[in-house]
């Protein structure tokens, strides 16, 4: 398999000198789907943000074999498609339509190219019938799919999601697992929602005071009640 991503002795520290990142090591491969589990401040979402350049800490960090720095950031944001946790820091065009659009507009497609990569990916999300509603009028659970879709318009091969189930009721819930199912793409997901895991990945990196304390298959990882009540996790249900 292809490597996409591989981080060597990545470190990170927020302004005021609280450290986040330390000593990460982690490789990536081509189609795998990987799920990054531990407790709340364990730098799940700090790594995610290193991984198309919105943060970027001391180590070695390459996407597509090129170092992410700001030469590389164009390339880099194509191939690697970011979704917030929270919609709201993803959305903020006035329609669906806009905001998925925003991505190919720039990129400097022709205005057919932007339609029909817009509307692909709204079909694709189940939202192309929305896509003249205003962002701010839909669902929870239809905003998380819409952030999903500005990522998807611009045919990204990597897809890296943050807690993509928070807040989200039990059939939203489902609505997004089975999508997210079905994308023929690498997938990195940050989440508390070990039950998805098991369902959708087919490896696990557990993270804690921003080290990796191990990683594995997700039934071996999710099963160790000892490991994970250790760093505040539980057994899922399905495995007790």
């Amino acid at each position: 398999m292809r490597k996409i991503i591989e981080i060597k002795g990545l470190d990170f520290s927020y302004p005021d000198g609280t450290p986040a990142l330390a000593g990460i090591n982690l490789e990536v491969f081509e189609g795998e789907s990987v799920a990054i589990i531990g407790p709340n401040g364990a730098g799940k979402s700090t790594l995610l943000l290193h991984l198309n350049g919105l943060l970027s800490g001391n180590g070695a960090l390459k996407v597509f074999a090129r170092p992410v720095n700001k030469d590389n950031l164009r390339f880099i944001r194509q191939k690697v498609g970011l979704v917030f946790q929270d919609p709201q820091d993803q959305l903020f065009m006035p329609t669906a339509y806009e905001d998925v659009a925003f991505g190919p507009q720039n990129l400097g497609m022709e205005e057919n190219e932007v339609k029909e990569a817009a509307e692909c990916a709204l079909k694709t999300v189940g939202l192309l019938a929305k896509a003249h509603h205003l962002s701010y009028h839909l669902s929870l659970g239809e905003q998380k799919r819409l952030a999903i879709a500005t990522v998807l318009s611009m045919s990204p091969e990597v897809l890296v999601l943050d807690e993509p189930n928070s807040n989200l009721d039990p059939g939203s819930r489902r609505q997004l697992i089975n999508l997210l199912k079905v994308f023929n793409l690498t997938k990195i997901i940050a989440t508390h929602d070990l039950e998805m895991v098991l369902e959708l990945c087919s490896r696990v990196i557990l993270l804690d005071e921003g080290r990796v304390v191990t990683e594995g298959p997700p039934r071996e990882i999710l099963s160790d009640k000892e490991l994970l009540e250790s760093h505040s996790l539980e057994i899922p249900l399905s495995l007790r």
